[in-house]
């Protein structure tokens, strides 16, 4: 908990106010109070309060219009309570579509408010952490996300041999951001104000990698027409990253080194040698030492290029990071949730924290992006997680009944429909009726059980 935070109360209520207040305080909070809606804006400018707690219904400005001139006046470090009388469930789920964090509703348990509040307060503290490396974003480095010890070692060793000239191999598995380290590494060089040229290994024949790296000239093969200057030629004075360098042939690999040893190449169909000034960043998830002793990676070549080894940890290694990059990403994909402000469940990011993330940084980014997309609210909930990564923990399979709705054309939205209320009544079963007890089950909250229960027209 924030022991000082500030929270601002709005309500025209003045007994609900001064219980608020001295509940709030009470914990160790401070507050200040708007006592009506006209009076939250000049409210949240003078105080910049963590969190806003404010009743929806309120004379004159009513919280609705207050969220829309937060909105408009682009408030946004300010997560918003809202309070609305029982029964006024609507004009809760329209108030977070507005852009509220949350909501209560009246009677409420003071104990249930406090646990909101913390839970609000953490959200914030995360969304402000994004927020601070955003606002520096100015290179790739920047959108290398994490705090944790192996990340420390990683910025730490970019620090210290950015500004070399070294060929420097990047390793890792895949989606671990070999590509991002790589552009740091430029940026942050001596030669940042020179091109920065990448060249997918794996993705280019062995013919047309020749040509891609080392140019051709007019005629020399058959769709030749006309002279083209290589990528060696385009980073002179910069830098050329070779991505997933463990691809390349190994004739390939032969020419490439000429160029690590003489700082020169003859393009595909010439004679005449190229002399270029290029620094070499190459990178791998493969094991090149294993690659060497099978034959498969010519051993000159290797230590060429292993001048200096920079290797990026798994996501599983840095656990700790997954809930800063989660609310990266929710920023990053904001545009496709309904409201513009998803955010996620305790329960979905337990799940999240639970995976193995075979595939990296870039599958969680997948994860979540998808996870915006199937969450028809701003809520994701462990129903909205779906893991497609290798066989392991979490491994799902698609099941026949589904294939075959899929296969007759049934929108997703339905087939989504169809196994919530399943899952619902499933679980109210196993409860023998209970609720409270079917929602802890399913890992919602119990009012958007009750809200499931009423739209599917469960007994």
């Amino acid at each position: 908990m924030d022991d000082k935070a500030m929270i601002l109360v709005a309500d025209d209520d003045p007994s609900i106010r001064s219980l608020l207040q001295s509940f709030l305080e009470s914990e160790g909070f401070n507050t200040v109070e708007a006592k009506s809606g006209r009076d939250v804006i000049p409210a949240i400018t003078k105080h910049r309060p963590d969190v806003l707690i404010m009743d929806v219904r309120m004379p004159g400005m009513s919280g609705l219009d207050v969220l829309d001139q937060m909105k408009k006046m682009h408030i946004d470090d300010v997560p918003v309570l809202t309070m609305t009388a029982y029964g006024t469930s609507s004009i809760a789920i329209e108030a977070i579509q507005r852009g509220a964090y949350d909501y209560v509703t009246k009677p409420f348990e003071l104990d249930d408010l406090l646990i909101t509040v913390k839970r609000t307060l953490d959200h914030r503290n995360l969304a402000r952490r994004v927020r601070a490396v955003d606002e520096t974003i100015r290179d790739p480095l920047d959108n290398i996300i994490g705090n944790t010890p192996p990340m420390q070692q990683v910025y730490k060793a970019i620090g210290r041999v950015a500004r070399t000239e070294a060929t420097i191999l990047v390793t890792g598995e895949s989606g671990t951001g070999k590509e991002l380290v790589a552009g740091a590494l430029h940026f942050n060089s001596n030669r940042r104000n020179g091109p920065y040229v990448k060249v997918p290994c794996a993705s280019l024949t062995e013919t047309l990698l020749e040509s891609e790296l080392f140019g051709h000239e007019a005629g020399s093969f058959t769709s030749a027409v006309k002279t083209r200057k290589g990528r060696f030629e385009m980073a002179d004075g910069g830098t050329i990253f070779l991505d997933e360098i463990g691809e390349m042939s190994l004739n390939t690999q032969k020419k490439l080194l000429r160029v690590l040893q003489e700082r020169e190449f003859e393009r595909v169909g010439s004679n005449t040698p190229i002399k270029v000034n290029t620094r070499v960043i190459a990178a791998t998830n493969r094991g090149l030492a294993k690659e060497v002793a099978e034959g498969r990676f010519r051993e000159d070549l290797y230590y060429r290029l292993n001048v200096i080894a920079l290797e990026l940890p798994p996501l599983r290694e840095r656990m700790d990071d997954v809930p800063l990059l989660v609310e990266h990403f929710l920023q990053k994909y904001r545009n496709d949730a309904p409201n513009n402000s998803p955010r996620i469940s305790e329960e979905a990011l337990d799940a999240l924290m639970s995976y193995a993330w075979p595939g990296n940084v870039r599958e969680l980014e997948n994860t979540v992006h998808r996870s915006i997309i199937l969450a028809r609210s701003s809520v994701i909930t462990p129903q909205h997680i779906v893991f497609t990564g290798a066989p392991g923990k979490h491994e799902s399979s698609v099941d026949e009944d589904i294939q075959d709705q899929v296969a007759a054309g049934v929108k997703l939205k339905d087939i989504v429909a169809k196994v919530e209320r399943q899952a619902i009544e499933a679980a109210l079963e196993q409860a023998d009726g209970n609720r409270s007890q079917a929602a802890k089950q399913l890992g919602i909250y119990r009012r958007l059980l009750y809200a499931k229960i009423k739209e599917y027209e469960l007994a």
